[in-house]
């Protein structure tokens, strides 16, 4: 357990929690809507502290990141707890319990995470993923400057829901942010994430002008954010806010938690590839059994440079600087051979 930062003490022991957009007024005892955050005697503290309840080496596309690094290896690390409540949530078991809810919760220090990075092969750094890192503030702020210090990449995976000061922080120590955005409009976030969307618009807004590099997920659920109009309205604003080069993922939909809808059908995804191909560079398809929407294309030649299948990456033709090796296209900022 670690003291929070950015909080304020009120009278009668109670605080406020200035972390996310929720800004939870929190009672002595009492935790947050995140349920890891509590306040004990008039402090917050986080509770999930040096808490680990997944610790793995994953390919960098399984953040989803496909512009980053392609076809290295990450060691990937998560707690408990979030501060959203999606109805839809893929990871409910371990981000929907408390502290003392799971029971397999393992202690770690950032010392020793960042040394079983450095002595995993072929490893470029860390991702925060699985659960929510925005609640994990004190830990991943800590593990990732720490990281830095030995020349390790940091990758958050996020809903980004988190206030502006944090957030600024926490970019200094990032090397690359996978966003999940949910949906395109402020009723959906409110009805099935408990939370708002023009605060995820801000921060992704944030991490561009930062010059960080940032890519999108969006998880397509039947019935409830599919709607084309609205998928219009979000791809113009991907290509006008944050640029037509964003990387954006289009994820299908299982049943899972509270939403027991039909998975999206293939063919609502390929549409909508289609429908953000006009306005952006690079677009992918997830969970899909096709591997179409999966290889990346020279955007000026036309030629397949990076293949996938699964999570199997094979570089075809992107030269040593992350060029196409026929016509000398830029394609990837961060690359190595």
């Amino acid at each position: 357990m670690k003291k929070a930062a950015f909080f304020e003490k009120l009278g009668q022991k109670k605080v406020r929690c200035n972390l996310c957009p929720h800004h939870c007024l929190i009672g002595d005892g009492k935790s947050g809507i995140c349920l890891v955050r509590k306040n004990i005697g008039g402090d917050l503290f986080s509770e999930n502290y040096e808490k680990l309840s997944a610790i793995s080496t994953d390919p960098i596309e399984k953040k989803p990141l496909y512009h980053f690094y392609p076809g290295k290896k990450i060691l990937s690390i998560g707690s408990v707890g979030c501060n959203l409540k999606c109805k839809f949530c893929q990871n409910y078991e371990i981000s929907q319990v408390t502290v003392d809810e799971f029971a397999f919760l393992k202690s770690y220090t950032s010392e020793e995470i960042v040394q079983m990075a450095l002595e995993k092969a072929e490893n470029i750094g860390l991702a925060y993923t699985y659960n929510e890192p925005i609640i994990w503030y004190e830990f991943v702020l800590e593990t990732a400057r720490l990281a830095h210090q030995h020349g390790l990449k940091n990758v958050f995976v996020s809903n980004g829901f988190i206030n502006p000061d944090p957030l600024n922080i926490l970019i200094g120590f990032m090397d690359a942010f996978s966003i999940d955005l949910k949906g395109f409009t402020e009723d959906f976030y409110k009805n099935l994430t408990s939370s708002g969307l023009a605060p995820v618009l801000k921060s992704i807004k944030q991490i561009k002008k930062a010059d960080k590099h940032i890519e999108l997920t969006n998880l397509v659920i039947p019935g409830l954010n599919d709607d084309e109009e609205k998928f219009i309205e979000m791809i113009d604003w991907i290509a006008e806010e944050i640029g037509e080069d964003t990387v954006l993922h289009i994820s299908r939909y299982f049943p899972m938690f509270k939403i027991k809808n039909l998975p999206t059908p293939e063919s609502k995804l390929e549409s909508l590839y289609e429908i953000a191909r006009r306005k952006l560079t690079y677009v992918y398809l997830g969970n899909m059994k096709t591997l179409e929407g999966q290889n990346t294309l020279c955007p000026n030649c036309n030629a397949q440079l990076i293949s996938r299948s699964g999570y199997i990456t094979k570089i075809e033709q992107i030269d040593k600087s992350g060029n196409c090796a026929h016509c000398g296209q830029q394609i990837l900022k961060y690359y190595s051979s």
